[in-house]
């Protein structure tokens, strides 16, 4: 008879969520994840399987939670336009220790590129989720004549997602708050003109 498992799968996996968060894929040793999970080694391969799987259900948790939180800020405001600066002022205002993470997302990114296919795809999906929401606050702000009737609604979705992916590397990089408002101030200026 298997031995009950004896830890909340749930919450060793946010720890696990913390340790890739920090540390990425390749520098997050098995003993740095089996000691912040609080777990053995071998409930590790029981629970979660390999490394590699832990790091995919870690960064799609991650995904979903983030993903679901911008969208989450972005239709907070009765104005579109107020919604979109919301979103993106989260990042300039997060606590400078929370900046310092960056994002997760963008954290694979950079360390696979285009090499692994799975991670790609599941980069893909959330970004597309988070780019079909962008888009229908614009389009609510072109209604509410908030941003220029013959706007491009993708490409200006394009533009505020790559504002926010460049806020999460240029907080991790240490810009300092008034810098990342900055940043958001001119995007938001940028989406004004007629």
């Amino acid at each position: 008879m298997a031995r009950p498992r004896e830890f909340d799968r749930d919450e060793a996996l946010k720890h696990a969520i913390s340790v890739f968060w920090a540390k990425g894929f390749e520098a997050a040793s098995t003993e740095d994840l089996l000691a912040a999970m609080k777990i053995g080694r071998q409930s590790l391969y029981d629970t979660f399987g390999d490394k590699r799987r832990l790091y995919l259900e870690a960064l799609g948790r991650y995904q979903n939670v983030s993903v679901g939180n911008q969208i989450a800020l972005l239709e907070s405001e009765t104005s579109a336009l107020a919604g979109i600066r919301r979103m993106l002022m989260a990042m300039a205002n997060a606590d400078p220790g929370f900046r310092a993470l960056g994002c997760m997302g963008v954290g694979a990114i950079s360390e696979f590129g285009q090499a692994d296919a799975e991670i790609n795809a599941m980069g893909r999906q959330s970004g597309e989720v988070l780019h079909a929401a962008v888009e229908k606050a614009l389009r609510k702000a072109r209604t509410d004549r908030e941003v220029a009737a013959d706007i491009d609604i993708s490409g200006a979705a394009r533009f505020v997602e790559s504002t926010l992916l460049g806020l999460k590397v240029s907080a991790k990089a240490g810009l300092d708050t008034a810098g990342l408002r900055q940043i958001v101030d001119f995007a938001l200026e940028a989406l004004k003109r007629r």
